[in-house]
Parts: C-alpha cells; sequence; structure tokens
C-alpha cells in the first residue's frame, strides 16, 4: 500500500499526458487551440445568447471556416488548417440532438458571434490586446455579416476575411492599411496610398468621376467627395491582411513584396517586419513542415454542442486548518452572499464539504426563489471539525457524485473548490477530473494550501484564486463573484459595483458613496459583515433621500453578515452607506455592493481583470491587464487600479493604463494595462482590479478598436467604377455624462526563483513601442511616450537615438547605426508624451555610405531608440519609425501604373488640344493673308 500510495500521483500525471497525446479532441478547451501533424484541434466558435435563433447561422458558420481552412493551407503554404471545430449553441435556442458541452463556454471562446452596434457596424475585428507576434483575445462577428450576402461585395468571402482576422489572433500580425493616414510620400518624393504590396494598383475617384490624384489632395489631407478606388483585377498576390478581399491576393507579404514604408500598425508594432516574417516566426511554423503531394486536407470536422441546465457543486474544505486566521468564517460570508445574489436564477446547486473524507451536505436543487437561496445557505457548514487531514480529493469525488445523480453525467457543470489544506495526492483525482467534463475553479487559502490544487483548475479550463490570511476579507468574496456561469449574458450576471474594508475604531463611523449607474439597478444588495457578536449600526441613503436602517437588513449572526436588498429597480444616482462601530474595540467591516443590469436595452459597463500568464520567473515581470467596456464598446478615462497581494508582504496597488505605451499595446482600445515586477517573495500572488469612472464628455469609443477586415467601397472594373453599397454604422451607444465603479478579481498567478534580500537592480526600462517621426522644415521631430527606470515606472536616465538609411542596418545592428547627440534631452516621468527635435542636415553626410546598394534616390531615413537607466540597463530597441527627408511636392506625383496612365491620357489630350488649337490657328491666318493678298491684287488690277 505505501508502494502504491507513493506511485500514484506519478501514474496519474502520466496516464493524464498518455491522454493527451491519444485524443487531441480532449484538450482542454480554453487552453488555446493545439496544431498537431499541420491541423489546428479544438477551434471554438460561441454564439451569444442575445442573439436570435436562426439555424441559417450555424450553416454559414461551417460553410465559412470551410471555405478558411482550404485558403489558410494554401496561404500558409501548405503548411495548416483547420481540422476540429466547435460550434457552441446558445441555451435558449431549441435544442436539435447537439452534443452537451464538457468544460466548453462562451467565455473560452476563440470566436464570438454577438450583436454589434456602433460606428463599425459588421466589421469582423480581432481583439488584440498583446504585442506583435502574440495571441489575442478573440474575433469577433455580427450575426448580420455571417447572414447578409450583400456585404460580400464589401468584404470578400467570409473564409478570406476569417483567415485575415485569424493571423491577427493567432500570430500577431496587423492591419497594413490605414484609415488614419490613407497616404504618405515616400523616399523617392511620390505620395503613395497606405497599402500592401505596393504593387496594387488602383486610381483617384471625385465626385464626378476619375481625377487626378492631386486635385483630392489638400496640404496632406483628402478633399471631400474625394476616394481612392483599387482595381478588381491585379497582379499582385499580396497581402491577406491589406485587402483579402481582391481575387488574386492569396497570401501574406513576405520579405519582397512588403512596403516597408507604408505608415500602417504592422510596420509599427511590428518593426517594418513583414506579416510572413512575424507567422514565419511563431511556435506554429517551427514545428509544422509543409505537407507533401499535391492533395488538399479533408475539410475541417464540426462539433455542435449546447449547454444545458447551470450546474453548481459548492466543496468545501472543513478540516481544522480552516479554524485558523477566521477562513472558514470568511468562506461563510461570501459563500452566502453567492448563494443570495450571484447565482443565476434556474441554477441547480449542490454542497459538499470535506476533512479526511467527503460528505454531502445538499444534493442538487434549483434556485427559483429566495426560499430556495436561504434554504440552500442553510446547509453551508457552521463549524470546523477536529480532523487535520484535508483529503482534498475525497471532496472532489463527492462532488461528482452530486454533478452526476441528476443524469448520470457531470458534463457542463461547475465545481467551486475551497481549500487551505496542504494535501499532496491532488495528483490522484487529475485523470478524473479532465475526464469529467466538469470545469474547477479553485479558491486556495492561506499559503498553506496545496501547490497543486492549480492543477486541477488549469486542466478543466477554470478560474484559480488566492486568498493570503491577511488580505482584505472581501477578497474571498470578490473571488465567488467573478465566477460566473459563462454563458455570455450580461443582462443576468450580478456586477459588484463596490468592495470596501476598513478597520473601524470603537465609537466611530464610516460613510462612504457608491453610485448605481444607469445601465443597473435591478435585484441591487448591500451587503455588509463584521468581526465581533453583534452588528455595526448600519443605515443606507438612496438618491431621493430615503433611509434604510438595521431592521431594513436581513442579519445572520452566525456568520455576521446582514443584506439589504432593494425592492425593485434602485434608483439610479450616488447612494450613501454609514457603518458605526459600536463595539468597544476596532473592528474590520465590509461592505459589498451589487446589481444585475437594469434592462435588455443598455448594455453595463463590465471589468475582466487577468494576467498575461499564471506563472514568472524573476526577473520575468507580469503583464495585469483590465478588459473595461460596455457591451463590446471600450470606457475610455476610466481610473483602474489593481492590487496584488504577495503570500507575505504587503499588497502593492498598481494604477493601469490605456495609453498605447509600454504595456499598453494599442491606446484607448479599452484594455488598461501595466508592467508587475515588485516581487517581495517566492509563491502566489492575488489580483484584484477596481475601475472608477467619474463623469466625463469622452467616456465610450463607438468605435470597436481592434483590428478590423476592410471595407472596400468599390472598385475599377474594366475602366468603369464600380461602388459597393455604403457600410451601414450600428446603434451608437448611450453618450452623456455618467459614471460608474466595478470591482473584479483577477484570479492568482505565481512567482518563482525570487532571491531573498535585497537584490541588485534587474529591471530595465520597457521598449518604446510609439516612436513616430515627422519632417518639418528642415528638421524632424521625434515622439515619444517616456518608459521608467524600471519597465514603466520611475524616471530613467538617459536616450539613445540612432538613425540609418539602411532598414536592415538598423534592425539589425542597431550600435552601428549614426548616432544622434541627445546630450540635453533628459527623459521625463514614464507616461509622459515626449518630443525631440534634431537637424538630419549634421549627420547626412554619414548617411550616405550606410545606403547599403539601395537607390540613392531614396531619401528615407529609419530612426529608432532605446532608454537607459541609472544601473546602465538598457531596453531593446524601440519600433523603428522613418521619415522621409524630400521636399513634399507642390504638384503631387503619380501613385500608380493607372495613375500613370490616366495622367498620360491627360497630358496627352492636352497636347493634342493645343496642337489642333495651332493648327486651327495657322490655317485661320494662312486663309486670312490668302484673302488679303486677293483683295490687295484685285485693287491693283482695277
Amino acid at each position: 500500500m505505501a508502494h502504491g500510495s507513493n506511485t500514484g500521483p506519478v501514474r496519474g500525471l502520466k496516464l493524464v499526458t498518455l491522454l493527451f497525446a491519444l485524443s487531441p479532441e480532449l484538450l482542454l478547451p480554453g487552453a488555446g487551440v493545439k496544431l498537431q501533424d499541420n491541423g489546428y484541434d479544438g477551434l471554438l466558435v460561441a454564439i451569444n445568447p442575445q442573439v436570435p435563433e436562426n439555424l441559417s447561422l450555424i450553416a454559414n458558420i461551417k460553410e465559412m471556416l470551410t471555405e478558411a481552412s482550404f485558403y489558410l493551407f494554401n496561404a500558409t503554404k501548405r503548411r495548416v488548417f483547420f481540422r476540429t471545430i466547435q460550434i457552441l449553441i446558445p441555451a435558449t435556442w431549441t435544442a436539435h440532438n447537439y452534443s452537451k458541452v464538457k468544460q466548453e463556454s462562451y467565455e473560452k471562446a476563440n470566436v464570438i458571434v454577438t450583436e454589434q452596434n456602433g460606428a463599425h457596424g459588421d466589421d469582423p475585428y480581432t481583439l488584440q490586446h498583446r504585442g506583435c507576434g502574440k495571441e489575442g483575445k478573440y474575433i469577433h462577428f455580427t450575426p448580420n455579416f455571417l447572414l447578409n450576402d450583400e456585404l460580400i461585395a464589401g468584404y470578400g468571402s467570409r473564409g478570406r476575411v476569417f483567415v485575415h482576422e485569424w493571423a491577427h489572433l493567432r500570430w500577431g500580425v496587423f492591419d497594413e492599411y490605414s484609415k488614419d493616414k490613407p497616404f504618405y510620400l515616400n523616399g523617392r518624393n511620390e505620395i503613395q496610398v497606405t497599402r500592401c504590396s505596393s504593387g496594387i494598383t488602383g486610381v483617384f475617384v471625385c465626385e464626378k468621376g476619375l481625377c487626378p490624384h492631386e486635385d483630392c489632395i489638400i496640404s496632406k489631407l483628402f478633399r471631400e467627395g474625394c476616394t481612392f478606388l483599387y482595381n478588381s483585377t491585379q497582379n499582385a498576390t499580396a497581402s491577406i491582411m491589406f485587402m483579402q478581399s481582391l481575387p488574386s491576393v492569396v497570401e501574406f507579404c513576405n520579405a519582397s513584396t512588403h512596403n516597408h514604408e507604408a505608415p500602417n500598425l504592422q510596420n509599427q508594432k511590428c518593426s517594418l517586419r513583414s506579416t510572413w516574417d512575424v507567422i514565419a516566426d511563431s511556435s506554429d511554423f517551427h514545428q509544422s513542415f509543409p505537407m507533401h503531394g499535391a492533395e488538399l486536407p479533408p475539410p475541417p470536422t464540426f462539433s455542435l454542442m449546447q449547454a444545458g441546465d447551470k450546474v453548481i457543486c459548492l466543496v468545501m474544505d472543513v478540516s481544522k486548518k480552516m479554524a485558523e486566521a477566521d477562513r472558514l468564517l470568511r468562506l461563510q460570508q461570501a459563500a452566502e452572499l453567492y448563494l443570495m445574489q450571484v447565482v443565476e436564477v434556474r441554477t441547480l446547486v449542490g454542497i459538499v464539504t470535506f476533512d479526511s473524507k467527503g460528505e454531502i451536505r445538499a444534493q442538487l436543487q434549483q434556485v427559483n426563489s429566495d426560499d430556495d437561496r436561504r434554504q440552500l445557505a442553510s446547509y453551508l457548514p457552521a463549524s470546523v471539525s477536529t480532523e487535520e487531514d484535508a483529503n482534498t480529493c475525497a471532496g472532489v469525488k463527492r462532488g461528482f457524485e452530486v454533478l452526476e445523480k441528476r443524469n448520470g453525467r457531470a458534463d457542463g457543470s461547475v465545481m467551486i473548490l475551497v481549500t487551505s489544506g496542504a494535501d499532496e495526492h491532488i495528483s490522484n483525482c487529475l485523470l478524473s477530473a479532465v475526464s469529467s467534463g466538469v470545469t474547477i475553479h479553485s479558491i486556495a487559502l492561506g499559503s498553506s494550501a496545496a501547490s497543486k490544487l492549480e492543477e486541477l483548475s488549469h486542466l478543466t479550463g477554470g478560474l484559480k484564486f488566492f486568498i493570503p490570511d491577511k488580505s482584505n476579507p472581501n477578497r474571498m468574496t470578490e473571488a465567488f463573484y467573478r465566477i460566473s456561469s459563462g454563458t455570455g449574458d450580461i443582462f443576468q450576471q450580478s456586477l459588484q459595483l463596490e468592495s470596501m474594508y476598513e478597520i473601524v475604531p470603537p465609537q466611530q463611523q464610516r460613510t462612504n458613496p457608491v453610485t448605481v449607474d444607469g445601465a443597473v439597478g435591478n435585484d441591487t444588495v448591500f451587503q455588509v459583515t463584521w468581526q465581533t457578536s453583534r452588528p455595526p449600526e448600519m443605515t443606507v441613503l438612496d438618491p431621493s433621500g430615503r433611509k434604510y436602517n438595521l431592521s431594513d437588513f436581513v442579519v445572520n449572526l452566525a456568520f455576521r453578515t446582514a443584506s439589504l436588498r432593494v425592492p425593485g429597480t434602485a434608483k439610479h444616482g450616488r447612494w450613501t452607506y454609514t457603518l458605526n462601530n459600536t463595539h468597544p474595540s476596532p473592528q474590520a467591516l465590509e461592505v459589498t455592493v451589487a446589481s444585475r443590469a437594469s434592462s435588455l436595452a443598455i448594455y453595463p459597463a463590465t471589468v475582466e481583470a487577468f494576467v498575461e500568464r499564471d506563472s514568472t520567473h524573476f526577473p520575468q515581470p507580469v503583464i495585469i491587464y483590465a478588459n473595461v467596456r460596455k457591451g463590446l464598446y471600450p470606457i475610455l478615462n476610466a481610473t483602474v487600479v489593481a492590487t496584488v497581494e504577495p503570500e507575505a508582504g504587503d499588497p502593492v496597488m498598481l494604477q493601469l493604463l490605456d495609453n498605447g505605451a509600454g504595456a499598453d499595446v494599442i491606446k484607448n482600445d479599452g484594455i488598461y494595462s501595466r508592467y508587475f515586477f515588485s516581487f517581495p517573495v517566492s509563491g502566489r500572488y492575488s489580483l484584484t482590479v477596481r475601475v472608477r469612472h467619474s463623469p466625463s464628455i469622452s467616456t465610450l469609443a463607438h468605435s470597436v478598436p481592434g483590428s478590423h477586415a476592410m471595407y472596400v467601397p468599390g472598385y475599377i472594373a474594366n475602366d468603369n467604377i464600380q461602388m459597393n453599397a455604403p457600410k451601414q454604422p450600428g446603434r451608437r451607444g448611450m453618450e452623456g455624462q455618467w459614471d460608474f465603479s466595478r470591482v473584479s478579481a483577477g484570479g492568482s498567478f505565481s512567482v518563482q526563483a525570487v532571491p531573498a534580500g535585497p537584490h541588485p537592480d534587474m529591471f530595465p526600462p520597457c521598449k518604446i513601442t510609439d516612436l513616430e517621426a515627422a519632417k518639418v522644415e528642415d528638421d524632424v521631430i521625434l515622439s515619444w511616450t517616456a518608459p521608467g527606470e524600471d519597465f514603466d515606472q520611475g524616471q530613467a536616465t538617459s536616450y539613445e537615438i540612432r538613425m540609418s538609411k539602411s532598414l536592415r542596418r538598423i534592425r539589425d545592428d542597431f550600435d552601428k547605426a549614426i548616432l544622434v547627440n541627445t546630450s540635453e534631452l533628459d527623459p521625463q516621468q514614464a507616461g509622459t508624451r515626449e518630443t525631440f527635435t534634431f537637424s538630419p542636415k549634421l549627420v547626412t553626410d554619414e548617411l550616405e555610405p550606410e545606403s547599403d546598394g539601395e537607390m540613392q534616390e531614396n531619401h528615407m531615413v529609419y530612426v529608432a531608440m532605446r532608454t537607459l537607466d541609472h544601473s546602465s540597463l538598457k531596453s531593446a530597441v524601440s519600433n523603428i519609425a522613418l521619415v522621409s527627408l524630400s521636399t513634399p511636392p507642390s504638384s503631387a506625383p503619380a501613385l500608380s501604373r493607372d495613375d500613370l496612365v490616366l495622367k498620360g491620357v491627360l497630358i496627352a489630350v492636352g497636347l493634342i488640344t493645343i496642337i489642333c488649337l495651332i493648327i486651327v490657328a495657322a490655317h485661320w491666318t494662312l486663309n486670312r493673308k490668302k484673302r488679303a493678298l486677293k483683295k490687295e491684287n484685285g485693287t491693283k488690277l482695277l
């Protein structure tokens, strides 16, 4: 027996590994799409529950992805295709013998289908929150895009559009067109349209038809009524990231076809590298080689699945360890609020406890009323057991029994596992957890909780949380609030508006405001918790002045909680709550305020906090993100503060930014981010994000930022203008002055190899990613956002700026490029916008020998920079900015072969007209002379 117990965990891990190797379809949903033998497995497409039922939507998704698979296979030179695809049907749709979900959910989907309201209408787009070469968050399609065939004329076929977006999502490449900078001055003093490759041709079109481009450009701006249309027939085969709709386009721009001068996001974010170079450098291509032969891969296999009833089982540790640091009390308070407020109506809930063995306290019961909620809460554990051991697998096994009792299987169910035990035998139930179809969310209490606990969550696609013993007692409640149903129906979810914790001295009170904004108000609850045997005095005042007293609260003295449920829809505006500590000693008082959406017409503001990776090694930083949105639309100018709590030590507060610099990739995309590197110890770290938004003019972006597939307004076909239907914008979101507050638990992450005691500076300044260059008269003006002394925090020491006429030189050998004098340039505080002006004339002579054989008439100069800190640590080289030193032409030269033809025709017509006028004038003059001569001769004869 001893031998068996020692080898059990190892055997379990080997079985899990073997299972993954043999059955790619069982790979963890939500852990990402897996590539094996040139085929992608596990792509998850999810339809939002708010989308009306339409079976044509499923058929068109299948058609789109089948076409995309073959198009992708050819575009990647026979390297990758889609093998297995899962489509998640909403539970709100009629059942049609769909498979039942396992760990799949809307929140884990790679592709989401949901309505879109805003300026971009039906634009497919990808939300990219990370840098070049890194995976994005999701691809979004509207139902109208997938159903309306009229849109194909502007976007191209849906399969081509999907490959465009897949390259954004999977490989982290960016768009090669630019709506902000539709044209630019190249190094040969020519005005060019922003495109890739530059071999794609087209002409300018004015209100009355074709026109020379000088009639369309005024002071580097498009004249109103002008546009640029591309020829429908092209010879260029690239690029998919520019205009996938062109029939000739079947590949990505590579090093030979890439237009590195174009002012687009691909060049800015990827340091002028071509999309194919970035794709070829991905891990996908390191393990996939071109398939031999000429045969095409088989079409994708689709699995249609539908979620059933929402089923949840709470599995809670009651071993002796739970008596430490008020762990059980905090669990009771959080679990009671979860059952009374967070769990959605019609959810089935069961309860299990465990110490050395598991015990079923409540079989599955459906939540349909407050009485159902109260009954479930009565089954929560009242005390800890006398046993030291916590057998997590015994609790998990009992949880599976509860979940399977309803219909024999636990597929699609959720387990919330809470433990503080140092159980080293969790590996024994890893295999059963993976095969169960259950998503396990884990909450680790205190630093002694088993290190393997997170494996259960990781392998089943669940969230994981860590609650330090010395943390804010509300952290447990915040973790429970983050665990939603996973359906994507935000209108059903309870949103946490406030989470306050304060140690209040005796006979003193605290008064704080909280806003119930216009998008929430239904099912609003105020919950107060305390430490002593009797509750504090408490009052709540609504915006109209109505007061709620202690008598209006439901008090649970055993759990030390008091809850006020506001009847009907809570009034919108500023509420105020007051707590008075009547106890003779100081005590911690906590307040949680939560509410649901007030109507289906207005999306509520939401915040999703997360980190880039689950674990890191010192000194590698962690990037913290907060996705702040109203529906799909980014909320701008919010104050977003992350609180990170280690196992030991004080919490660290860090303001997250949406400024497009440092850790933040795209400015004003609603994803706020920052580097975190203040690691006092090795171990687990807990993350919570608080968002506050004050009334402001600029609050909601009316376009969804992201990498959009281009909608083409029209083409030139057979010398005729063929315009597509104007793109229809969606409805705009709610405008006006409004404010809100939200709280979101961001889960946990671990840090390893943190040295004990003081350690030398190992954190360099972060890479500058938004360097821009512009020529003003004879000078070049650079602008960028200042990095910090340590990544994106503090104040650096100096900048190193270099320039070259050779892209290869400055990109591959920065130290050998020409150094610009920056002796008078001192870095500002991180996040500050910097500018620097210099004269390129001072180094023009030195630049000439660097041309590396490039055309000497090319007047384009490349500029890059890096930052140094006080320890002489250097940042990575910035993005490469380029600037033309040419004098802008007063009458711009031609842009393309077609434009040359057009201008040639116009010149030829002009010359012919002039010649004709000369001939007419000469003929008229000659006749006049003849008449005069005849008249003169006649006179003489007389």
